[in-house]
Formats: C-alpha cells, sequence, structure tokens
C-alpha cells in the first residue's frame, strides 16, 4: 500500500521540480525570440534562460541582463512588463540561424540577436549584441 502511494507523489515531486518541463520548446525561431524576449521584458529569467543558448558568453551576458533588470526601480520594471515587442527585421541567414532586430514600446532602443537551431531546438544567441549591431 505504501509503495502505491508514494510512488505517484515521487513523480508528481520530480515533475513538480523540473522547471524545463513547465515551458514549450519553440516551434521556430520567430517564436524562441518572442519567448526570450517577453520573458526577459516580464523579468521572468527562469522562462528566459529555456529558450537561451547556455554557452558561457550567453550566460555572462545573461547575468548582466539579470543584474540590471534587478537594479531597477520597480516603476520601470512594470513599464518593461507592460512593453510591446515591436520586431523590426526577422530573416534567415541560414537553415539554422535567423537574425531577429526589434525594440520594445518602453524603450526604442533596436537590438539584434540570432535565433540559433542546435540540435533540431530554437534557442537565444545574444553573442550577436558584442557586434555592436544595435543602436
Amino acid at each position: 500500500m505504501m509503495k502505491k502511494i508514494l510512488l505517484p507523489a515521487a513523480v508528481l515531486l520530480f515533475v513538480a521540480c523540473n522547471s524545463d518541463k513547465s515551458y514549450k520548446k519553440a516551434e521556430d525561431a520567430q517564436d524562441a525570440g518572442r519567448e526570450f524576449i517577453r520573458a526577459s521584458l516580464d523579468g521572468n529569467y527562469e522562462k528566459a534562460s529555456f529558450y537561451l543558448y547556455t554557452d558561457s558568453t550567453n550566460k555572462m551576458m545573461f547575468a548582466k541582463w539579470k543584474k540590471d533588470y534587478d537594479r531597477m526601480s520597480g516603476d520601470d520594471q512594470q513599464k518593461y512588463r507592460d512593453a510591446s515587442i515591436l520586431p523590426l527585421d526577422i530573416h534567415p541567414l541560414n537553415d539554422s540561424v535567423t537574425s531577429y532586430t526589434y525594440a520594445n514600446s518602453y524603450k526604442k532602443d533596436t537590438t539584434t540577436i540570432h535565433v540559433v537551431r542546435i540540435k533540431g531546438e530554437w534557442l537565444v544567441d545574444l553573442k550577436e549584441i558584442l557586434n555592436g549591431r544595435h543602436h
């Protein structure tokens, strides 16, 4: 009897603790970019990290983004949460890299990220920002 209760409880606990399962894999580059940007604007860095290509440079840049967001006033954070994503130019560079240029309705700064397909998954690569192609 105890095993019949413990096994489902253990499975539920495992599923609840595995946060990656609560987010849906991006269907395409545009989906991955949009999900990442929306989560970032909302300050939901757990969700944003699900859509991030996690190499050392991206981890470093992502940590800085999170730190900068956390330092903002509550009013600024709310303005980002209320902001709309303004896609400006989304186009494939090849079959596994898409350039995604956007701004948001709060801060009109233009940012370009790349969305890359790695092992069949679309993930955001922030390194394009370092190339100085944002305004």
